[in-house]
């Protein structure tokens, strides 16, 4: 079930993303308080529990740090064709709704109003280990990249250092998030325990090939950690198997 396939384009946007963090400051929502296997469609709850989780919503609103590609609306109104029945009202034959499908993400990327990023320090995991989550409040189903672009900073200062994904990955054209579903990737800030410098805050852009920077949200971490060759895992429905995919 493990499939390949290169991400050059996706990595390449990711990169430019934390670099761009580099010469800004962080401007963030939220409170205080990853060859591999592709995400499978499915719908999931978290795996572990951990510290109060700090959050925000990204938006058009979030502090801009540079500019990048344009923009994805809202998900019904995104390129590609809304599947429709005899109704007209979206609906495949049989009755059911083609919005809430996963197949209906693989042409209808997430818009980030839509979407509620957290970051947390769930119990049972390595104390580097940090889980993403990516929350879909819209009314469909809406497709990720398969992993969020991850940079960190210290003190309100972007450190320049950013989270490396999986090589070689493939599989489905994109992630799907059902609506009210959460999604999970797991972050390790130092896998080797080496030394570098300590970050207070993380940055994540949920789809870095969708969305422009200004969409990325800066949130604390409630602990603090340091950051050394910086990993973050796939997108998954449970946050253990975000963690496998390190």
């Amino acid at each position: 079930m493990r499939i390949h396939r290169s991400r050059a384009a996706a990595l390449a946007t990711a990169v430019g993303f934390v670099l761009a963090l580099t010469g800004c400051g962080s401007g963030g929502s939220g409170g205080t308080d990853g060859k591999l296997k592709a995400p499978t469609a499915g719908t999931g709850t978290p795996s572990a529990s951990g510290t109060p989780a700090a959050s925000g919503t990204a938006s058009a609103s979030a502090t801009p740090t540079a500019a990048g590609p344009s923009g994805i609306g809202d998900p019904a109104s995104a390129a590609g064709p809304t599947p429709t029945g005899p109704d007209g009202k979206g609906k495949a034959t049989g009755g059911t709704d083609a919005t809430t499908e996963d197949a209906y993400a693989y042409t209808h990327p997430c818009s980030a109003r839509n979407l509620t990023v957290k970051v947390t320090s769930p119990q049972g995991f390595p104390a580097t280990v940090r889980v993403v989550t990516v929350t879909n409040n819209g009314s469909t189903t809406c497709g990720l990249d398969f992993h969020p672009a991850i940079g960190f900073s210290a003190t309100g200062s972007a450190l320049g250092i950013q989270a490396t994904p999986p090589e070689g990955l493939g599989g489905a054209p994109a992630h799907p998030v059902r609506p009210g579903a959460t999604t999970y990737a797991a972050v390790d800030l130092n896998p080797s325990g080496g030394g570098g410098p300590v970050a207070d805050e993380i940055n994540i852009l949920a789809d870095p090939s969708h969305m422009p920077n200004a969409d990325g949200v800066s949130l604390p971490l409630a602990t603090t950690g340091t950051v050394a060759k910086p990993r973050v895992g796939l997108y998954h429905f449970t946050a253990r198997d975000s963690l496998d995919t390190l």
